[in-house]
């Protein structure tokens, strides 16, 4: 009885995924079924791409990271889905890669599907119209602002961008973050942060507290 629950288990026909769809055999599962690991070797710890930053730019990281399999291009086929995440990961699965001969051919697909994050990138003007959302701390703003001129060509430099920060301030940040010019963009935030706590706690007047102030008066 067992040896026959064995044979089911394997047959062809028990390796059809649930309700008739897709098979679930290794064979099926695994893109690269015959591609195995050298003796010896240490897989690394990717930085994931999420497929909202430059393609290149993750494929120069990811090769520089398996540079020691750069003979085996299969190798590198193989473990690119290691370092993406999210539609990016959800990209490579839903691959048809029996088109995909060479590791060229896999980056050029990769690329072209990704290209899109290049040629929307954000400009000195796009950073200038980034305002801080009511529902966003200033930490948040100023790190999402950060992410957002890391992805400016050509790159800004630490003063220019201290600079568009300042200049993109509403009112009551503006007035009161002056003293940043000149320092770094991390100086920056701390200083923003103190302004909002200010704000908060009214150790610091907001411009329509202070309008309503000399309109009842």
């Amino acid at each position: 009885m067992a040896r026959k629950m064995k044979s089911l288990e394997q047959s062809p026909k028990n390796m059809q995924g649930l309700s008739g769809q897709k098979s679930i055999s290794y064979f099926d599962l695994c893109m690269f079924p015959h591609v195995h690991l050298p003796v010896g070797f240490n897989m690394p710890k990717f930085e994931k791409y999420n497929g909202h930053r430059d393609p290149v730019a993750h494929l120069k990281r990811y090769c520089n990271q398996l540079r020691g399999a750069g003979r085996k291009k299969e190798l590198l086929m193989a473990y690119f889905r290691e370092s993406l995440t999210g539609i990016a990961s959800e990209w490579y699965i839903d691959q048809e890669i029996t088109h995909w001969h060479v590791w060229d051919d896999m980056a050029r697909d990769f690329v072209r599907q990704f290209q899109y994050n290049v040629d929307i990138a954000p400009d000195r003007n796009t950073l200038f119209n980034l305002k801080k959302k009511t529902t966003e701390s200033f930490h948040e703003y100023a790190v999402k602002r950060h992410e957002q001129t890391a992805r400016v060509k050509p790159p800004i430099d630490e003063v220019e961008m201290v600079t568009i920060f300042l200049q993109a301030q509403e009112a009551d940040y503006f007035q009161n973050m002056m003293a940043v010019v000149g320092k770094q963009f991390a100086e920056a935030i701390k200083i923003g942060e103190m302004i909002e706590n200010g704000l908060k706690t009214g150790r610091i007047l907001s411009r329509a507290a202070f309008k309503a102030t000399s309109q009842a008066a």
